[in-house]
């Protein structure tokens, strides 16, 4: 348990709350589906920090039947006191509604948390038209509510005894509709991320249950095991290579780490995920550098011991080593810096050192006291070796063939604009749709790459990627895009892409789904930064046109014929179904998918690496009973089923 006090004083105010709705994309990044859903994660994140400082250990999430979103935690609850600075205002008023507010700066009220910045709770407040707030402290129950972006209705209210003097805070807010696109929640993304904050918190219990249907959602997330069970669980779509996790925790002045391992028979490079005060640090740093850096000088020290590997024979490199490896490295410290505005990689030089010295010591007993384990990793890391120089030899071929020629693929036709910036590939489903695709594009910032059929699934290609760099389609996106390929080291370089817009081109059908599944998974596994990156967006070509007068209206897919039908009730033209790309003349295809003005594109988003690789696992590799399970939980959202 922590011995820090959290009192009225400990609440720290830096500045005012007045841009949040002027900007709400600076605070919480967008007002789409991921703004959205960022305000729940705000609030839960306030009661993970109590949680993570030894002071709660149930967080309850509701989506009420209204649509509201209620978060209760059984935490010490927001003091009520008296603020310092503002004597008029209760602490939890001045949290609820002045901007970098709350307990996480001076170190007084937490020693570590994820909500560094301190704008949580109080942009959600902003970004609602009506929050109630209700604190058990003390034994007594508090409440205040607030409207119309954060204004108090009054100060806040002392109501009754707290029932069996539990302790807490509750916090129900009501997202603004004329800020967010749709306040509509979706309970999928929600439960991946609570199962994921679960799995960070060993033994905390984040129950969820949405009651807007009929047959209400409900769900509990609680892993004493915590990360060794993280490992379990994204593997559970794979073939682990053996039954034991590896575990290690160490920590020093105050900073901590723990790291789970376990290798599986698979050969994807990218299954270290880290985390840092609960955060998903999707660009690495520090604390993933010292623990690879270790991982390979460890397993090459006892591959040599144990005579595993020939005497001549070069060390192993990092990422025959990593290759089918799933790896959680978690830290907590007291003062993490962050690079960039998304905290996405940790800065602090001081964690390398830490996990390196913790992983070098850990990972040479654990090789020690589980020979058969080791063995078998290191034949694998062995075998690894060997794939990646045939692949390496084929991908050279690939390069000095391109070199020979012009460099860029015989099908695809380039635009003119030399600026990487404004310039679009198209990736079009056929030799039709990319013919009608040529004529219909803007010559100047538009490109058109046709592919034929169905790329290869470079989810089932098992260490055979020789055979991917002699594909066909996969040479030909690999010229155009310009950037090299592979997750590897010194492979892929985002810095040289010569399209910063990579639009996938497919068919409105089950087909078309499949293709752009499989492209996806592609870019996914060997150009994973042109992901991260949001490089890449998908069309959306119409389902549907009908007649309105002499005028042809396009409606993309069944919600949106449903909402044309509701406004215009009297239509009795026919819908026809559009069957594919390569029907449309190039002007339709223009004005329905093509056009800046009038075409949707969805951008290709990820907010959690871990969520992403167990998904392209689960859908596109060999468990079929995890690919079912997967279908029927997402059969309702087909948007997200597509993509």
């Amino acid at each position: 348990m922590s011995d820090v006090t959290y009192q009225a004083e400990n609440i720290q105010v830096l500045e005012g709350l007045e841009a949040v709705r002027k900007r709400p994309g600076m605070y919480i990044g967008s007002t789409g589906p991921a703004g959205l859903h960022h305000l729940v994660y705000e609030v839960v994140d306030n009661s993970v920090d109590e949680a993570m400082a030894g002071h709660c250990t149930t967080i309850q999430i509701v989506i009420l039947a209204d649509g509201r979103c209620r978060v209760v935690d059984d935490g010490r609850g927001i003091p009520v006191g008296e603020h310092p600075k503002y004597p008029d205002k209760s602490a939890a008023e001045v949290v609820m509604t002045v901007l970098h507010a709350g307990g996480k700066f001076g170190g007084g009220g937490y020693k570590v948390s994820g909500g560094l910045h301190g704008v949580g709770v109080s942009v959600v407040n902003a970004l609602s038209v009506a929050v109630e707030l209700e604190i058990d402290r003390d034994g007594r129950r508090w409440r205040q509510d607030f409207h119309d972006g954060g204004q108090p209705v009054g100060p806040i209210q002392e109501i009754g005894d707290s029932p069996e003097s539990q302790t807490g805070t509750s916090v129900t807010f009501a997202p603004d509709p004329s800020i967010f696109d749709s306040v509509d929640f979706r309970a999928q993304t929600l439960l991946e991320r609570f199962q994921m904050m679960a799995f960070l918190n060993a033994g905390l219990k984040i129950a969820f249950r949405d009651e807007r249907d009929t047959s209400p959602t409900e769900a509990e997330f609680q892993y004493d095991g915590g990360i060794r069970d993280f490992v379990r669980h994204l593997n559970d779509a794979k073939d682990p290579l053996f039954d034991d996790v590896g575990y290690l925790d160490a920590s020093e002045e105050g900073d901590e780490v723990e790291i789970a391992f376990q290798w599986n028979t698979g050969y994807q490079l990218d299954g270290i995920h880290s985390f840092a005060n609960g955060i998903s640090t999707i660009e690495g740093g520090m604390h993933e550098e010292g623990f690879k850096t270790a991982l390979t000088s460890t397993v090459n020290r006892y591959a040599r011991a144990k005579n595993l590997l020939k005497e001549k024979e070069d060390n192993l490199q990092g990422d025959d080593i990593r290759e089918g490896l799933t790896a959680i490295v978690s830290v907590r410290l007291q003062e993490p810096q962050f690079e960039g505005q998304t905290k996405a990689k940790l800065g602090n030089t001081s964690m390398r050192s830490l996990v390196q010295k913790a992983t070098n010591e850990a990972l040479t007993d654990w090789l020690e006291e589980h020979p058969k384990e080791a063995k078998r990793t290191i034949n694998k890391a062995i075998d690894a070796r060997r794939a990646r120089l045939a692949a390496q030899k084929a991908k050279n071929t690939v390069r000095k063939s391109a070199l020979a020629g012009a460099g860029l693929p015989g099908k695809l036709t380039d635009c003119s604009s030399g600026d990487a910036a404004e310039s679009e590939l198209y990736i079009v489903e056929g030799d039709s749709a990319g013919g009608s695709a040529k004529d219909a594009r803007d010559p100047r910032t538009m490109a058109i790459l046709p592919i034929r059929g169905k790329i290869l699934n470079v989810e089932r290609l098992g260490g055979r990627l020789e055979k991917m760099f002699q594909n066909t389609e996969v040479q030909a996106l690999m010229s155009a895009i310009g950037a090299g390929i592979g997750d590897g080291e010194g492979n892929f370089d985002v810095e040289k892409i010569r399209y910063h817009k990579v639009v996938l081109l497919c068919d409105a059908d089950v087909d078309g789904s499949h293709i752009r599944t499989l492209l996806l998974t592609f870019f996914w596994r060997q150009m994973k930064d042109l992901v991260l990156g949001g490089h890449i967006y998908i069309a959306q070509p119409p389902l549907y046109s009908t007649k309105v007068g002499n005028d042809t209206v396009y409606l993309k897919d069944d919600v949106t014929k449903s909402e044309f039908l509701s406004d215009r009730p009297n239509h009795k033209n026919e819908f026809q179904r559009l069957k594919g790309l390569g029907e449309m003349d190039a002007d339709e295809l223009w004005e329905t998918t093509m056009n800046p003005e009038t075409r949707t594109l969805l951008q290709v988003t990820v907010d959690e690496a871990s969520i992403a690789d167990n998904i392209f696992s689960v859908l596109m590799g060999e468990h079929v009973e995890s690919r079912k399970g997967f279908i029927q939980n997402n059969a309702h959202d087909v948007r997200f089923l597509d993509i």
